[in-house]
């Protein structure tokens, strides 16, 4: 099981924000920290850009240890794909780069019943539940590399999966619900704001120097502790996909 991270340092709400650090350590530093937990993926490969300033995440992502691919800035579904192919991918497990607080927990979870059912996608994402950023999807390569052929759509070819939520009649997926103690779909845990970066540092703050490792129960045992902190990043609003 190979999980792609796609990450530029373009981003237009908060350009360079995977290179901003969180206690110490750059957001896509720390997010491979926590994917490195997860039980079920075997690789890693960073799907960045051949943009020359995307040369610092190649530096970064090497000297992390995982794999490296480079393509279109445009084109992401086929940088996925072929970073996917490049570390000899069956089945992908799609992370973006700003998915900072991402749970290895709800990751296993997904690639356990994409494991166990006879489907062609498992995702938390297109039917939200959880917060914003506590992403999973899983997917065979094969599904992807079908979508790929089939769309040209600019939309389709920016963002990754929604070919196969758009035509489920093409595609077995599984979505799956958080449970009551995590549902909490209008929080944001993901990057895209200062503010969201202002509410990952706090959060971070709080709980890595007791716990490196700490979960997602921790940190709404947090928030629930300190309420003030969902304020942070709460006026954020996410770019809808059409």
């Amino acid at each position: 099981m190979v999980a792609t991270i796609e990450a530029r340092t373009g981003s237009s709400r908060l350009p360079g924000k995977v290179l901003m650090p969180v206690l110490g350590m750059p957001a896509l530093a720390r997010l491979v920290e926590r994917l490195k937990r997860a039980r079920r993926v075997d690789a890693i490969v960073l799907a960045t850009t051949v943009n020359p300033e995307d040369d610092a995440l190649e530096e970064l992502g090497r000297s992390l240890g995982i794999g490296v691919y480079r393509g279109s800035e445009e084109d992401v579904l086929d940088r996925v794909l072929q970073a996917a192919a490049s570390a000899g991918a069956g089945d992908i497990v799609e992370i973006t780069g700003d998915c900072t607080l991402l749970c290895p927990e709800i990751l296993d979870q997904a690639v356990e019943i994409y494991l166990r059912g006879d489907v062609d996608v498992v995702s938390n994402t297109w039917e939200p539940s959880y917060p914003q950023g506590i992403d999973a999807q899983v997917f065979r390569y094969a599904s992807l590399a079908d979508a790929a052929r089939r769309t040209s759509e600019p939309a389709h070819r920016e963002h990754v999966s929604l070919y196969f939520y758009e035509h489920p009649e093409l595609y077995r997926i599984h979505r799956f619900q958080a449970p009551a103690e995590f549902r909490a779909p209008e929080l944001r845990f993901q990057l895209d704001y200062p503010e969201d970066l202002a509410f990952i540092r706090s959060v971070y703050g709080e709980l890595y120097p007791v716990n490196p490792e700490f979960s997602l129960q921790d940190i709404f045992a947090l928030l629930c502790r300190k309420p003030e902190l969902k304020d942070i990043n709460s006026a954020c609003k996410e770019k809808p996909v059409r």
